[in-house]
């Protein structure tokens, strides 16, 4: 039976269909996979590592873009940014920023196996002494967010002047598990509610919002 026009065309993603659009990617590779376990035995805070098909994702934005130069707001232990650093052009490079020695190191690890570790540069300190140190040229073609979420805002307004003409803003988690819809939002749901309302009316980008992972937004520079 064919569906109304008006109905919601998003296909509900039960563990069979998730498990076919996951196929769906390229597959991923050795350094990857045990990145992926390693993470895991951090236990809870292994949630925050993003899904495979969204590090596919990354890196074929970044062949889009023709990504030269990309930032990333949080590094974890660095499987988005391993995913980044393949998205880039010969020469490009990826700077990516975080607070913990502990979980960068695993980062680092990862990012020598797979060979990219000359790629990437690692700056611990607070992400925005880090942004604000950056030069203000309109450079930049890439930005992942995907850090402290009421610091999500300050972060934009950082690197919204720095983003070249056509660059790119990615930012996770824009749905907070469903949170962000309330209006009653509070702590980080409220931060990312706020945050969000805040990317809508920025005349200077435009953007969308995709349903990948926890809700990733994608904003262009106009």
């Amino acid at each position: 039976m064919d569906r109304d026009i008006d109905e919601v065309k998003t296909v509900h993603l039960t563990d069979e269909v998730y498990a076919y659009l996951v196929a769906q990617a390229e597959p991923p590779g050795r350094v990857q996979e045990e990145l992926v376990e390693r993470t895991r035995a951090l236990g809870r805070e292994a949630q925050m590592q993003v899904p495979h098909e969204q590090g596919v994702f990354l890196t074929l934005l970044g062949k889009m873009l023709g990504a030269r130069r990309i930032v990333e707001v949080g590094t974890f232990t660095g499987y988005s940014t391993l995913a980044l650093a393949a998205g880039l052009v010969p020469g490009g490079r990826v700077l990516t920023c975080d607070v913990s020695e502990e979980w960068t190191s695993i980062a680092q690890e990862a990012w020598k196996a797979a060979g990219v570790g000359d790629r990437i540069e690692l700056a611990i300190a607070p992400a925005l002494e880090t942004l604000r140190a950056l030069p203000h040229e309109p450079v930049i073609d890439l930005v992942f967010l995907d850090a402290d979420k009421p610091g999500y805002r300050a972060y934009w307004d950082e690197l919204v002047p720095r983003l070249r003409p056509g660059g790119v803003i990615a930012a996770d988690n824009v749905l907070y598990g469903g949170e962000a819809v309330d209006a009653g939002a509070r702590g980080n749901a409220l931060a990312i509610r706020e945050f969000n309302a805040h990317v809508r009316a920025d005349e200077r980008m435009e953007s969308v919002m995709l349903p990948i992972a926890d809700g990733l937004t994608l904003a262009r520079k106009r």
